[in-house]
């Protein structure tokens, strides 16, 4: 939930209030739930609502909070309550170079998919980072399939695009710095 309020504000701490309104909204509403959609879709009806609320709220308050600051996740804990990985543990077996290098492409992944247009962002921030599938999609955001792949197949490409150029441009720079040689 919280990667998707992410989707709309941005910001790590506003994401945990958007998700805690709505966890607050749907206990008030749990009656008016008429079984018209999975509790799921309904659910995060509520929760797209709440951020699209709450960002339009900051940028009247803050015109810069689009620029937002560090979105480091703070939790060390490897383990959730009931004892399950919360995230897989990562391989030992990766250089420092190389994880320099996965570190820098994931933070640029997620420079890419924060420039895209809002409707895009969120197709792709739910099917490629959260798992939905198409048609949950699809009712969340009351588009039709085609819709959803056309804006799942145009973040997809930008994606890919940005990241081709992010990473010629970076082949491009360590060759010129290798042909200079030590100063």
């Amino acid at each position: 939930m919280i990667g998707v309020a992410r989707a709309y504000v941005r910001d790590q701490a506003l994401a945990e209030e958007v998700v805690q309104e709505t966890w607050l909204a749907v206990i008030k509403g749990i009656r008016g739930f008429k079984h018209r959609s999975s509790f799921k879709t309904w659910l995060f009806s509520i929760l797209v609502n709440q951020a699209k609320k709450r960002a339009a709220r900051e940028i009247r308050k803050w015109p810069g909070n689009l620029l937002y600051g560090d979105a480091e996740q703070t939790s060390t804990d490897c383990f959730d309550t009931s004892g399950e990985w919360r995230s897989e543990p990562r391989s030992w077996d990766l250089t420092p170079e190389a994880e320099l290098l996965s570190n820098e492409a994931v933070e640029q992944i997620k420079t890419v998919i924060e420039s895209l247009p809002l409707q895009q962002r969120i197709v792709i921030t739910l099917r490629d980072l959260e798992g939905w599938t198409s048609d949950e999609v699809c009712a969340l955001m009351q588009i039709t399939n085609t819709n959803q792949r056309v804006l799942l197949h145009l973040a997809r490409t930008k994606a890919q695009q940005e990241l081709e150029r992010y990473f010629t441009e970076r082949r491009k720079t360590e060759a010129a710095s290798e042909t200079e040689g030590p100063k």
